[in-house]
């Protein structure tokens, strides 16, 4: 009886879930339920949410969407690292992991998994992370040694990944479609500094004028979203 009482009292690892779309954090919070050494102590839609919930909650993992309702999940994961150097963060997200996954796990972020893969499998990256390990896919582990060892099998560097995180962000807005006004409002940025971005971001991809970059942002969501 005593052993039966002892594991029923064991703790759990608390779970906070930061993803904009309802469907997901369900379908998300009812496959960690499952699980009888994991729970989820809170959900959160935007940027704001995440850090008070972070704050209140104390989650050994917290699951990020790089996509928010405001802000985006490595803005998240800088200030939530900037907070708790040892936070423990896992990226779920529909972006391609070629580009984003090395920029989350600069940011602090331990492991990136695309939501393309069977919800079972954020199982496995949070007990991954959870036990101190980096998880990541084959592609991204081959690109990272290649930088490191500087071996021409790396994967070449795009002209997209030459955009800073910020850069990458105001790029996604413009292929969403929003004016440089909408934009500024949602990051919480004055226009000049967004009509500046967009200005490095048509000189970095050679983009002459509006135009181009509003197709050639419309077209690379159309492929990585």
């Amino acid at each position: 009886m005593a052993k039966k009482a002892t594991n029923a009292m064991r703790t759990k690892a608390k779970i906070l879930i930061v993803d904009d779309h309802p469907a997901v954090r369900e379908a998300l919070s009812i496959q960690i339920s499952r699980h009888r050494d994991l729970e989820v102590c809170g959900e959160a839609v935007d940027l704001a949410d995440a850090l008070q919930l972070f704050k209140t909650e104390k989650p050994d993992v917290t699951v990020i969407d790089i996509s928010l309702k405001t802000g985006n999940g490595i803005d998240l994961i800088e200030r939530i690292k900037s907070r708790e150097q040892k936070a423990c963060m896992l990226v779920w997200s529909m972006y391609n992991d070629s580009l984003y996954a090395e920029r989350a796990l600069r940011a602090g972020a331990m492991g990136y998994i695309n939501k393309e893969h069977a919800t079972e499998k954020i199982v496995e990256a949070i007990r991954c992370v959870l036990d101190g390990k980096i998880y990541v896919s084959q592609q991204i582990t081959e690109k990272l040694l290649g930088q490191v060892t500087g071996r021409a099998g790396a994967l070449e560097r795009s002209e997209i990944e030459s955009l800073s995180n910020r850069e990458l962000q105001v790029f996604e807005l413009i292929g969403n479609g929003l004016t440089t006004a909408k934009i500024a409002k949602k990051l919480h940025l004055g226009v000049k500094t967004i009509e500046t971005h967009r200005q490095r971001i048509k000189a970095k991809l050679d983009l002459k004028t509006t135009a181009e970059l509003a197709r050639e942002a419309a077209h690379w969501l159309l492929e990585n979203g």
